[in-house]
Parts: C-alpha cells; structure tokens; sequence
C-alpha cells in the first residue's frame, strides 16, 4: 500500500516558513508565529495558507499565500475576498501574495490589484504577484529555499536534467524533504520527456494524484479540448475536450506506455464510454485495466 504523503500548500510552505515569509514579503527576520489551521472555513482552500508572522518593524500581521497552478482572470475578487474575511476574523493587517505557478497558456494579463466602482463607491485591494517561471532557479540553492526545490524545472532555467538531479539528490538527502520527489516529477514532465522523468527518479502515481494540483491539471485538457471545439459543435468540442484529458492523463500516469493505448482510445466516438475512461484515471493501476473499460463497453 503507498505511503499517504502531504504535498499540499500548506506542507510545502510549513517545511521552512520563515524563509518562505521572507521571500514572498522582501521583510527579513520575521518571526513566524503559526500557520493558521485548515478550520478557517473562509479562507481554507487546496492553495491557500494563511501564516501569523510578526517583525520588529511591523508588529503582528498576517501573510495569505494564494498558490494558484494557472492564472485566471477571477483572481483578483479572490484575493480581495481573501484578504478582506482574513483581516476580519484575525483582526490584524493582512499581506496578500498570489503565487503563481505554471505560465498561462494564452496572452492573459496578470494584474497585482482589484479595482471596481459602483454607484460611485470604490473598491481596491493591492496583493503582491509572484510568477514561478519568472524566478532565477538557481536563487532557490543560494537563498536557499526548501520550500521551492519540487517547483524547480518550471523555475527560470530550471528545466535542464542535471538541475533536476541536482534537487532531487537534496531532497533525497533530507528526509523532511524525501516526500516531495514525485511533485518534483510531477513539474519535471512539463520540461523533461516523461520517460526521461522515471528514469531518474521514482514515480508514484497514487501519491502524485494527492497534490491539490493533479486533477486540475487532468481537468485543464478538457477546458482545452472544450473551448477549441467550440466554433465546430457543442457535441463535437465535448468530445475533443474529453480526449485532450485523457490523453494528458495517460502521459502523466504510463509515460510512452500512455501514447500507445491512446491511439486506440482517440478511434473511440461515444462520448459516455470516453467520460467513463477519464473518470477511470483516478484509480486504475495497469493498461490492461484501462482497456478493459472500454472494450467491456464496446
């Protein structure tokens, strides 16, 4: 049976807070006081982490960590909701940080503020923005940064395989740091072919698929698929979605192995047998298992 691993935001953050809290706030010696507990009903997402922290300079206050895998537009109302209920129920003044952290894949402006006005009455909330491709992957040995070693070939020139094995080699060398090798797989296939990324390290499905950014990341081939289908058929773009996930599911689940069972896949047109395959990434453990599923529905 795996081993069940914690590789959510708040673990990630939790490995060395005040470095983290340095980093995302620019603010030296600061003391972290707690990260506040997932009871916040509010503000208590897969991505979001609230830490008490207190400096010399600026007394007690509170840094929200947004870790969003892609931008989008809605994120401004968030962080200023987040930030408003934060500050509400704490009373203290709040830090917003939103991270960033894989590159959105059409033009889309990042804004570091939310601004509306109605009836003349204005709203405004400021929040810093990180972009995790726009940070110097080597600044994460030098500061250094624990908490971003997993996150390392999306860094800027961090996708190069012996950067990879550099970090892996460290995590492997700490045993706080030992649970975060397959997320450091899971970022090495966006750069690295998959079966250079099993090669070199192990690779666990069933503790990739408890990052609060695994079914995200399977769900975003079926935005894709969708949205490009749109001009030629609802229909039709429901299917190319569905079949975008799947075969990004496949690649992060079997590696080449996927590729070959796809092309069998991608010949199916019943879109109820195809949702049936997607919704089976989650738990089938072989090929054989997979292709059982449609072929029993054929």
């Amino acid at each position: 049976m795996t081993k069940k691993v914690d590789i959510s935001s708040k673990r990630i953050i939790g490995i060395a807070p005040s470095r983290w809290v340095e980093w995302v706030t620019e603010i030296t010696n600061v003391t972290v006081k707690e990260i506040i507990s997932s009871d916040f009903q509010w503000v208590s997402r897969e991505g979001d982490v609230l830490v008490r922290v207190s400096s010399q300079e600026h007394g007690e206050f509170l840094v929200l960590n947004e870790m969003q895998l892609r931008y989008n537009t809605e994120m401004p109302r968030r962080m200023r909701a987040y930030a408003a209920l934060a500050e509400e129920k704490y009373k203290k003044p709040v830090y917003p940080v939103l991270i960033n952290i894989l590159q959105p894949r059409t033009t889309t402006e990042i804004v570091n503020c939310y601004e509306s006005e109605f009836l003349n009455l204005r709203a405004y909330q400021d929040y810093r923005v990180i972009n995790l491709w726009e940070v110097e992957a080597q600044a994460v040995f030098q500061q250094p940064l624990p908490s971003l070693l997993p996150f390392t070939p999306i860094l800027k020139d961090g996708g190069e395989e012996t950067t990879v094995r550099q970090v892996l080699q460290l995590l492997r060398e700490d045993e706080q740091l030992s649970e975060l090798e397959n997320l450091l797989a899971f970022f090495a296939t966006f750069v690295l072919e998959t079966e250079i990324v099993q090669q070199i390290m192990r690779w666990d499905m069933a503790v990739l698929q408890q990052s609060p950014w695994y079914q995200q990341i399977l769900q975003e081939g079926v935005e894709i698929g969708q949205q490009r289908g749109i001009e030629i058929g609802e229909q039709r773009g429901e299917q190319r979605g569905i079949i975008s996930g799947i075969e990004i599911g496949l690649e992060l689940k079997f590696g080449e192995s996927g590729k070959e069972i796809f092309s069998e896949i991608n010949t199916i047109e019943n879109i109820q047998v195809l949702e049936k395959i997607l919704a089976s990434l989650k738990t089938v453990e072989t090929i054989e298992q997979l292709r059982q599923i449609y072929q029993s529905d054929s």
